[in-house]
């Protein structure tokens, strides 16, 4: 009897396997809503040399009654997708409570949540540390518990999203960053002497505030991506490294120290000559420098953020 103190649908599961001797694990509901008897199948996948073997309701077969219709028809399969397009695993049912494991792959999964979104992060965990994970049909029956039961639809749902996407910093920081960050750039480059005119449309100070934040937008969320990348990596040391992260491995603290400096003198030195312009043309109107000096301005920010990410950064490396 292995017993548990602290709540949740995680954590009593993780007090149960880490209390197992075994080296293959099988875990399931035990509201009866599982078949026991193909237990054999799971273990046979194990056999052949997988890491984790997850049951798949949807090819198995639902009973009617077994799974509420916006489960069957909406929670699961939306969630399942983006699982499987923030860590490639090749599993179409991520909430199947019936699967098999080894008990080395758990030890290297390095789980912690605690509530339903475990079974999220258990797939998730197992693809990204390169585990070889298996999926066969699991048939699915009405729960046969004389209590309700403890799963609340948004709540958990939201649980495991919200862990899906804290833990795909590629997906949510970086590619948004990029989308971001470069045509915030090139509109800042198109505008930075004043207005132009593009395909018959007037750009003005408008598109060039636009472009300035875009472009500091983009900016903080390379920077989290940076920052969530390194925590990331540091918690799971043998995650599969992406070409993005190879490149951010290659980035030293000085060179995004010289990098973010280089753009805050930039920006300061232009600043300073419109300063210089401004007072000795006799501090009069400056509306000709209006853009020059949103520009400058943006690429100060964007400096000095490169320069306290770089410290943050460094910080991580240096508890690893």
């Amino acid at each position: 009897m292995v017993h548990q103190s602290e709540k949740g649908y995680g954590a009593a599961l993780m007090a149960r396997i880490e209390g197992a001797h075994g080296q293959i694990i099988v875990m399931g509901d035990s509201d009866d809503s599982y078949d026991w008897e193909s237990i054999g199948d799971f273990v046979h996948k194990i056999s052949e040399g997988h890491d984790l073997v997850m049951g798949n309701r949807f090819r198995g077969g639902i009973e009617k009654g077994a799974m509420p219709w916006h489960h069957r028809y909406f929670g699961n399969p939306v969630l399942s997708t983006i699982a499987r397009w923030f860590c490639k695993a090749p599993i179409g049912d991520f909430h199947c409570g019936m699967r098999a494991f080894i008990k080395d792959g758990y030890l290297r999964m390095n789980l912690q949540t605690k509530g339903m979104e475990f079974a999220s992060e258990m797939i998730v965990s197992a693809a990204r540390n390169n585990l070889k994970i298996a999926e066969i049909p699991t048939k699915l029956y009405p729960n046969k518990r004389s209590r309700p039961p403890h799963l609340r639809s948004f709540r958990d749902g939201w649980r495991h999203l919200k862990f899906l996407m804290t833990y795909a910093p590629d997906h949510v920081l970086l590619w948004p960053g990029l989308a971001l960050f470069l045509p915030g750039l090139l509109l800042m480059a198109l505008l930075c002497f004043g207005p132009i005119t593009l395909g018959g449309f007037y750009m003005g100070a408008h598109f060039l505030a636009l472009g300035c934040m875009m472009t500091m937008l983009g900016t903080s969320a390379l920077s989290m991506w940076m920052l969530s990348s390194r925590v990331l990596h540091r918690k799971h040391p043998y995650l599969k490294t992406t070409p993005a992260f190879r490149i951010l491995q290659q980035i030293s603290t000085e060179k995004q120290l010289v990098f973010g400096a280089i753009l805050v003198v930039i920006g300061l030195s232009i600043d300073g000559a419109i300063l210089w312009h401004w007072l000795q043309s006799g501090a009069g109107p400056m509306e000709e420098s209006v853009h020059p000096a949103f520009a400058a301005t943006t690429l100060v920010e964007v400096g000095l953020n490169f320069v306290f990410n770089a410290f943050v950064l460094n910080l991580i490396a240096s508890e690893s």
